[in-house]
């Protein structure tokens, strides 16, 4: 299997480290074992990260109303509000293969049994201990394979086993989603790292999305959730494959501080912190765009970049709505430049324009220009389309506001993986 490293968007100042992971920073180390939650014997079904020590945490979780047993338990570990949790954990816990979720009492009773376990192993406190789980959902998760994993799991822990928990997380996706960056400032140097599985039921919130991110900078909790906030909606909240949000939808942020022991916290609005937050944000958007072009069936990674919006609101409505529109990304897997989609997309997204104003490029190739078709080289925008990476480009000409999102063409194969998915 592949490991993701897009190389995307190394603009923002940092380079990926090659073959980099949740356990690039310092003070971290992680195991993927097959625990017996899939039935193939050969396929790692559950991941363990571990700090060495509890450290500062931030999550952001799903707000599907029917959020799963894990979500809730994390959610009460840190803080317990939506919107604000933060606080000390020492590990996380990813199983895949069932999602435990609309399980009832039972399953938060596996939720706090799987904590209790890791605490057992770790000899630390169950509350120190976050959940996460994905798969099937309305399926009853059984507590034994956490038994017998976590052990197992915990021999195995190491600075290298990164990649085992990466590919362990999974499910429908093709290729583990890994990827890390180094930066320089106060006279060290710090790094962010992280792993995350989505393919398919992907938008925000947050995108059938699991991601367990670390960095080895000092930073308290409650800043470093502002800076997760920030990087989030740059980068998981821009993405989108089938227009789905699920109900297990986890991203957790720990900060060790081992790469700088005896350094202060970076303060809020410091140089040191606003670098964090640029490296925070390269790696999510590397995640991020790792998932879009593993989206379930896809051929294409499709950018829309759309400018000239009178608002944020309508520069974010616009590009979701093309992002999200069945027919443009069934264009795009028929390598058909109709732009016709993308303008209805636009029409009806509820953004503020003047048709008149509007042009419309396809990868660079100008197919709409005053909101009038423009003569292109149909045999032109067929080699355009070979490219791995499709870049949809409308101007509304309405104002200075820009937006993008990340999605991915719709194929057969979509409706083939999800048509048997329990199966």
């Amino acid at each position: 299997m592949t490991i993701v490293q897009d190389t995307y968007p190394a603009s923002l100042g940092f380079p990926f480290i090659e073959g980099g992971g949740v356990t690039s920073a310092q003070g971290f180390t992680a195991a993927g074992v097959h625990a017996g939650f899939r039935a193939n014997p050969h396929r790692l079904d559950m991941a363990l990260v571990v700090a060495q020590e509890p450290c500062p945490t931030a999550a952001v979780f799903t707000r599907n109303a029917f959020c799963a047993a894990p979500v809730r338990a994390s959610r009460m570990r840190l803080g317990g509000a939506i919107g604000k949790s933060y606080g000390t954990a020492r590990a996380v816990i990813v199983n895949s293969g069932n999602a435990n979720a609309a399980t009832g009492d039972a399953g938060m009773e596996v939720a706090e049994g799987t904590a209790a376990v890791v605490a057992d192993a770790l000899d630390c406190a169950p509350d120190e201990v976050l959940v996460a789980s994905t798969g099937v959902i309305g399926v009853p998760l059984a507590l034994d394979p956490f038994r017998q994993g976590v052990p197992a799991a915990t021999a195995k822990l190491s600075r290298h086993g990164g990649t085992d928990a990466a590919h362990a997380i999974m499910t429908t996706d093709t290729v583990a989603k890994e990827c890390a960056v180094s930066f320089c400032t106060e006279g060290h140097t710090f790094t962010v790292g992280g792993m995350a599985k989505g393919s398919g039921m992907i938008m925000p919130d947050m995108a059938t999305m699991i991601a367990v991110l670390t960095t080895d900078a000092p930073i308290q909790a409650a800043t470093l959730h502002e800076a997760l906030r920030r990087a989030v909606d740059a980068s998981f909240h821009k993405v989108t494959v089938d227009s789905d949000s699920s109900t297990n939808d986890t991203c957790i942020l720990m900060a060790s501080g081992a790469a700088a022991p005896d350094l202060a916290p970076f303060a809020r609005e410091s140089e040191a912190f606003e670098a964090f937050c640029r490296a925070l944000t390269q790696v999510c958007m590397g995640l991020a765009r790792a998932m879009a072009r593993d989206g379930e069936g896809a051929s294409k990674l499709v950018t829309v970049n759309i400018t000239g919006a009178a608002t944020a609101a309508d520069a974010e409505a616009a590009a979701r709505t093309v992002a999200n529109s069945p027919l443009v990304k069934t264009a795009i897997a028929g390598r058909d430049a109709n732009w016709g989609r993308i303008a209805a997309a636009l029409g009806r997204s509820g953004a503020h324009f003047d048709q008149e104003a509007v042009s419309i490029d396809i990868m660079g190739l100008p197919v709409c220009r005053g909101g009038l078709a423009q003569p292109f080289d149909e045999a032109e925008a067929l080699r355009r389309f070979e490219q791995d990476e499709i870049v949809l480009d409308a101007d509304l000409g309405a104002g200075a506001h820009r937006a993008t999102m990340w999605t991915c063409d719709l194929t057969h194969d979509y409706i083939a993986i999800n048509a048997d998915y329990r199966s």
